[in-house]
């Protein structure tokens, strides 16, 4: 029997500002990217000028059991460090089997997903009226490529939980670039050795 009031069961969101009515917005500045971005030298030089913000994201987290759903919607703001695109930090699940679902609300951008090895990698356009599908097992880190906000959902299971310390200490193994005015998935390494580190 249901016994969770229509307030509990409905949630109002905008697809273009990225917000939930009533959830509160965990907001990244370019300050808190520090270490992400594989051109250190563009970032320093990024950060004298300006400490923009680079994306928020606003969550309704259900308190249901393991059996729930959870989402989240983000907004990143155009933009890039160099050659990279404004970005997420990304993330693993911390329950490692869990799959997430994101669907493009406004503008353009991509998704990065590499296995925990990061030897399989791709990257995925998300767009409005799709959705990409992250199995369990894949970090991912999600990019605008446009030169307008990028918003997202993101649907996936309460026990899921997010898991940044690993990207933090060793971040994905590919980045994406702008090259002749389009995304492209580069090897870090490969990106770093262009740039002459």
């Amino acid at each position: 029997m249901l016994t969770l009031q229509v307030e509990e069961l409905l949630a109002r969101f905008d697809p273009v500002a990225g917000t939930i009515a009533g959830a509160d917005a965990v907001t990244r500045a370019l300050s808190d990217m520090r270490g992400y971005y594989a051109d250190a030298d563009a970032f320093a030089q990024a950060l004298a000028h300006d400490d923009p913000r680079v994306y928020h994201v606003a969550a309704v987290e259900p308190d249901q059991g393991d059996g729930a759903l959870h989402f989240g919607i983000g907004r990143i703001e155009p933009g890039r460090i160099g050659a990279e695109y404004f970005m997420t930090k990304g993330h693993l699940h911390a329950w490692r089997p869990a799959a997430e679902y994101y669907i493009g609300l406004h503008g353009s951008g991509v998704m990065l997903l590499e296995d925990e090895t990061g030897v399989q990698a791709s990257m995925v356009p998300l767009e409005p009226h799709r959705a990409v599908y992250v199995p369990g097992f894949t970090a991912h880190r999600t990019i605008n490529t446009g030169d307008e906000p990028l918003t997202y959902l993101g649907i996936y299971p309460a026990r899921a939980g997010h898991d940044y310390g690993v990207i933090a200490a060793r971040n994905f193994r590919h980045v994406i670039i702008e090259r002749d005015g389009a995304p492209v998935m580069v090897a870090r390494e490969d990106y770093l050795r262009e740039l002459g580190r």
